[in-house]
């Protein structure tokens, strides 16, 4: 055995492997640094844009997860290793993830589809997906709501961005429903008059916006009349009942019979 060629063939090696080594080192430690910084000017110049800050974190993730592969694949390829065979292994994971995951991915655009667009915010109270409630969070898998009766509820995007969305606190006022059944022989122009001056006085009803009360239908029971007072979002509930009261009030002042249904029998002899 030729010590000398072999003692010559294990320095060349090693002095070629270390080099490698620590140029591999370099590389790690150098794109690392420009991996962060790439990933920094991303989400500041996303953050200057206003966009929302769940958003920045994950694209800020997703970019760097795609860079740090793109990184390791580099330096593999700096030690001769074909990249090929790896390359296509993660193409058939993601194809298998994407595959798996289809459902999770469809809530995944749609949550990040909504952060951007933003039919609604946090605090907002909505109708999403059949669900009625207040949103709690507004995340990039699932929506979290309240509903009034203090539930916490889980809505998928996916459900949310392709169904109806109703937003009712995107406007400053919000009308509020309410009907008045009056008895047969109950002036109905007097109580439009009695009813709109009373829903008037309930605090927050809007002053900007009257409240509407109209005639609205007519049956054997007597007239129909609106009462339909609008408000702030936050006062809803408030208006709603007070509104009820008010109608009930109004209606033992003025003496007005109960509605009861009336019906004329007319009989026929043969």
């Amino acid at each position: 055995m030729d010590f000398s060629s072999l003692h010559q063939f294990l320095s060349t090696t090693v002095a070629e492997l270390a080099i490698k080594v620590l140029a591999s080192l370099a590389f790690w430690i150098i794109g690392r640094w420009l991996i962060g910084r790439v990933v920094g000017m991303i989400q500041a110049t996303m953050g200057r844009n206003h966009v929302d800050p769940t958003l920045t974190k994950y694209l800020g993730n997703i970019a760097a997860v795609a860079l740090n592969i793109a990184l390791v694949l580099g330096i593999l390829g700096y030690f001769g290793i074909q990249t090929t065979s790896f390359a296509a292994l993660l193409a058939g994971a993601g194809v298998a993830i994407g595959a798996a995951w289809s459902g999770m991915l469809g809530n995944f655009a749609a949550g990040a589809f909504m952060l951007v667009l933003r039919p609604f915010k946090v605090g907002d109270f909505v109708s999403v997906g059949g669900v009625v409630g207040t949103v709690r969070e507004l995340g990039l898998f699932a929506t979290t709501i309240v509903t009034p009766d203090n539930v916490m509820t889980l809505v998928g995007n996916g459900k949310i961005f392709g169904d109806t969305m109703q937003n009712f606190s995107a406007l400053p006022l919000r009308r509020v429903e309410r009907t008045a059944q009056l008895a047969v022989g109950v002036d109905p122009l007097d109580a439009i008059a009695r009813l709109k001056a009373a829903v008037a006085a309930i605090p927050n009803v809007s002053a900007e916006m009257p409240p509407e009360v109209s005639l609205l239908d007519m049956n054997l029971n007597g007239c129909v009349i609106a009462v339909r007072p609008y408000c702030a979002n936050a006062d809803y509930w408030q208006v709603y009942f007070d509104t009820n009261e008010a109608i009930v009030r109004t209606a033992q002042q003025a003496g007005w019979p109960a509605p009861t249904p009336s019906q004329i029998t007319r009989i026929v002899n043969a």
